[in-house]
């Protein structure tokens, strides 16, 4: 029997709403947003609008009439649809009572949607929502997940066959429907392309000058399709950790695609098989293990690599009370140490490095460096007081 255990982050939600007049959930399309907050919604008194419903009475020009005399749970879904609701929503959060507390749930971050960046300032906490990880279905079936990615409906489906058919389905409505919903102007098979494209780069730094080349558009589109894929939660930008170590260093984000089931898909894989018999394995699992560990860790703002020129290389750092923790990912049976693990060790003073890989024993590398089972990784992390929450 799957285990499927949201409940550590509805309560993150109802903490937040306890504490904050508004409460933003935001993540990518049907990862589960709306059935969460079902969830909460259920257990108390107050009201729901979907912006989606053409029938929704949350309309711009009378909106302040429905919900200034409400009480209780106010959850709105799909804000990107009415982005002009949120100056309405500072006003509301600012009354002194604050009778009702707003959950709104989104699937566009601010920067992707103009003129909302500033207008909560101070009034509003951000709990960030993606498909299911490790932690909330079981280790024992970290397989599946790899394979068929975190959304619900492609984790759930009766078979390989039809989670791919679902992700390419999802794939073909986010550029089709969800992006023109946004009022953004894109042709659709231009950025499928460029998806593609960046499937192919996994793991790799971002260079938009290749991506335009390879696009044959300018730079600046091959910036803005990326601005749009990370807005919407489908791709990961991974900061550079750059300072003064007297050496030369990469300062371009790295680039993941986010879910490995759309990674995939855009890929054209079918199965475990495929996977592992692609040339693009090594990255697809980096990316998974490396969404995992972050979300693990609930490091979202405090998640870097670091890479030189001269070839030292680090995955992952995570900087948490000062001290500063290491991961590499490796899919490989018995992993070991390198020079360069040795030499970013030097460079970065790390306090522990783990190497992360699919096995199942947990060994030392020596008096700092582990490899470390992707399925131990919470109990390493809570040993060394990493683990979210």
């Amino acid at each position: 029997m799957i285990k499927l255990d949201r409940k550590p982050l509805a309560q993150t939600v109802i903490i937040s709403l306890s504490q904050y007049p508004v409460t933003l959930l935001l993540g990518p399309r049907q990862c589960g947003k709306t059935t969460l907050a079902r969830d909460i919604f259920a257990a108390r008194s107050g009201a729901y609008f979907d912006l989606e419903d053409p029938e929704c009475p949350l309309k711009p020009e009378i909106a302040k009439q429905v919900l200034k005399d409400l009480r209780g749970l106010v959850v709105i879904d799909e804000f990107q649809r009415q982005p002009e609701l949120f100056p309405l929503l500072r006003v509301l959060a600012d009354r002194p009572e604050n009778p009702a507390q707003f959950l709104v749930l989104g699937s566009a971050s601010f920067d992707l949607v103009r003129g909302i960046s500033e207008t909560l300032a101070g009034r509003a906490a951000f709990v960030e929502m993606a498909g299911f990880d490790l932690s909330e279905i079981g280790v024992q079936h970290s397989t599946a997940l790899w394979i068929r990615g975190g959304f619900p409906r492609a984790y759930l489906a009766g078979d390989d066959e039809a989670s791919l058919g679902w992700r390419q389905n999802f794939i073909q409505s986010f550029l089709e429907r969800d992006i023109p919903q946004l009022g953004i102007r894109i042709p659709a098979q231009s950025l499928r392309r460029f998806w593609v494209m960046l499937a192919h780069l996994q793991g790799q730094i971002w260079n938009a000058a290749d991506l335009a080349r390879s696009l044959g558009s300018k730079e600046d589109t091959a910036r803005r399709y990326m601005d749009v894929l990370a807005g919407a939660f489908m791709v990961r930008q991974l900061s550079p950790w750059f300072e003064n170590v007297g050496k030369r260093l990469v300062k371009a984000p790295k680039v993941y695609i986010r879910d490995p089931g759309i990674l995939h898909a855009l890929l054209g894989l079918r199965d475990l098989t495929q996977v592992q018999s692609n040339p693009k394995l090594g990255g697809s699992w980096e990316g998974f293990a490396l969404e995992q560990v972050i979300r693990l860790a609930g490091a979202e703002r405090e998640s870097y690599f670091y890479k030189t020129y001269a070839g030292a290389e680090l995955d992952l750092l995570v900087m948490r009370g000062g001290k500063r923790y290491g991961f590499e990912f490796k899919y490989a049976d018995a992993p070991g140490t390198s020079k360069s693990m040795h030499n970013v060790m030097a460079d970065l003073k790390l306090d522990r490095l783990w190497v992360v890989y699919p096995g199942e024993g947990r060994y030392p590398l020596n008096d700092r460096m582990e490899a470390l089972p992707l399925a131990k990784c919470s109990v390493a992390l809570k040993e060394e007081n990493l683990l979210a929450g």
